[in-house]
């Protein structure tokens, strides 16, 4: 059974950086296809960044680009974002998810994953 807990949420203010990281058990990795959502109170579920384990692609969102980086850490099963210059726009709850068909790897909506965690949440005071 595949279990994803994120961590490392927290307050912040303006330009701010925080790290997030998730790690994943029971996930064999035979896609390697992880990614990160946030979903803001009122608003849809929108994907942040994702990644391809086995290429090492990286896939973001045009509103994170440059702020945001995605990366793993193999060894311990752990993905990590990394956020800088955080901004109140960015306050969300965010979670971590991991898809089973790598046909979809990089994919940056959310009806592509079929796993994910119970979120952790992001507050950026102005």
């Amino acid at each position: 059974q595949v279990q994803l807990v994120e961590s490392g949420g927290g307050s912040v203010q303006a330009g701010g950086s925080l790290r997030l990281s998730c790690s994943a058990s029971g996930y064999t990795y035979t896609t390697g296809c992880m990614g990160w959502f946030r979903q803001a109170p009122g608003k849809e579920r929108e994907g942040v960044a994702a990644v391809d384990r086995g290429s090492g692609s990286t896939y973001y969102a045009d509103t994170v680009k440059g702020r945001f980086t995605i990366s793993q850490d193999n060894a311990k099963n752990t993905l990590y974002l990394q956020m800088i210059n955080l901004q109140p726009e960015d306050t969300a709850m965010y979670y971590c998810a991991a898809l089973s068909d790598s046909t979809w790897c990089g994919s940056l909506f959310s009806y592509d994953y079929d796993y994910w965690g119970q979120g952790t949440q992001v507050t950026v005071s102005s």
